[in-house]
């Protein structure tokens, strides 16, 4: 018998085969190097620019009032946890800010994990089970999918923002288990805002908790910025779980969980990432206590934001751009194909505005856009800027009539 010998595959190899297949559907990313703070104008590649790319939804990232609280932390507390937070790593800032932060969101408890990523993957591996049933919006984001491949549990999705189809999984679908409807607060591609109140009322109708990844939605919605939940009034409801990140409108990093009473005591003894990580620098502690402070001291951050959220699409409309019904400040500009968004990115940087394109699988082919972010600190000059930069790119593209 003659054995077929082959070359075996190399770690080189590999790497080099999987950069060529990016690089050959024109999908590959090289991340623009910020030369400058994040703030509504940055520098990139020595070019001041108009920052629509980041997350920083109320000016907090380089906020003055952060960064003298991170510094006290540090001079006080030291310049990291040392430990996991089971161990020896829970410093009395940690427990005093996740107190704060329960009582900013109406809470009973609220636990604070490394990123809105491990807090998806900790909180749904801790509660889902085998026999239990969890479904989830198609359009989720990819740390939700991630953790519920994690999770035990049967795995059903429901078309997007869909409540027949809902009600067709819940139908189709029983079990004595734990049921569990899973659904971001507002989808942070798309920028549209989840129906909760409608979701809420569905999965009592089962019996079902609902469970919201509130990531885009704390700090942009609800009085004060507490969030899709309080948007639509439920933070009272038993059977409403808040998660989300601190790295987007808080200006920092990390992700928390927050719900009943009992549930920080359950994650702390069972979720993964909280058990295996070492807790946040005090730093990072300092600054996030200083905006949950802030945004309930001083008012207009969440005005601002939606004046030039509002004002930012209008003109965008008027220009002859599709933003895909978007109803936050997440606002795309769709192109279609990656090569063009991407292309529309390259030129509008040229002209002194920094917007990212997106492709597949970041958003379904044919549908690459760039997403744009206004924020609270962004002056009317910025947005006027960035607006004549797109009439301009889009024309040449002709994307736009004109």
């Amino acid at each position: 018998m003659t054995s077929t010998l082959r070359e075996p595959v190399t770690l080189q190899g590999r790497i080099r085969t999987e950069l060529q297949k990016l690089h050959d559907a024109h999908l590959h990313i090289s991340p623009r190097v910020l030369e400058a703070p994040q703030r509504a104008r940055t520098r990139i590649l020595g070019r001041d620019v108009v920052n629509l790319a980041s997350n920083n939804y109320l000016g907090f990232a380089d906020h003055p009032f952060l960064k003298e609280r991170a510094a006290q932390y540090l001079q006080r507390w030291g310049a990291g946890a040392g430990a996991v937070r089971t161990i020896a790593g829970t410093l009395q800032i940690h427990e005093d800010f996740e107190t704060q932060l329960a009582a900013f969101k109406h809470t009973g408890s609220a636990l604070v994990l490394q990123s809105g990523f491990t807090t998806n993957q900790g909180v749904l591996g801790t509660l889902l089970q085998e026999g239990d049933l969890v479904v989830s919006d198609e359009l989720n984001h990819a740390s939700i999918i991630d953790g519920l491949r994690l999770a035990k549990a049967t795995k059903k999705v429901y078309r997007h923002k869909d409540l027949t189809d809902l009600r067709r999984v819940l139908d189709e679908n029983p079990t004595d288990g734990l049921i569990m409807v899973v659904t971001d607060g507002v989808f942070s591609m798309d920028g549209d805002i989840a129906p909760l109140a409608d979701i809420v009322a569905l999965a009592r109708e089962y019996g079902a908790v609902t469970y919201v990844d509130d990531a885009h939605g704390s700090g942009v919605l609800g009085e004060q910025g507490r969030g899709t939940v309080h948007h639509f009034g439920l933070q009272d409801a038993p059977d409403v779980l808040q998660i989300g990140t601190l790295s987007k409108a808080w200006g920092v990093v990390g992700g928390y969980a927050a719900g009943p009473a009992d549930l920080r005591d359950l994650l702390i003894n069972r979720a993964r990432p909280f058990l295996f990580s070492t807790g946040h620098p005090p730093a990072v502690v300092g600054a996030l206590s200083a905006a949950i402070d802030l945004v309930q001291q001083e008012g207009g951050f969440m005005e601002r934001l939606w004046d030039n959220t509002r004002f930012f699409k209008a003109e965008l409309h008027r220009l002859g751009f599709d933003t895909f019904g978007s109803e936050t400040p997440i606002t795309p500009v769709i192109f279609g194909e990656a090569e063009t968004a991407f292309e529309a990115s390259r030129r509008l940087l040229e002209r002194g505005v920094f917007a990212v394109g997106l492709g597949f699988p970041t958003v379904p082919k044919g549908l690459a856009r760039i997403r744009n972010i206004v924020t609270a600190e962004h002056t009317q000059d910025d947005l006027e800027r960035a607006l004549n930069a797109y009439e301009a790119v889009g024309r040449e593209m002709g994307v736009i009539g004109g």
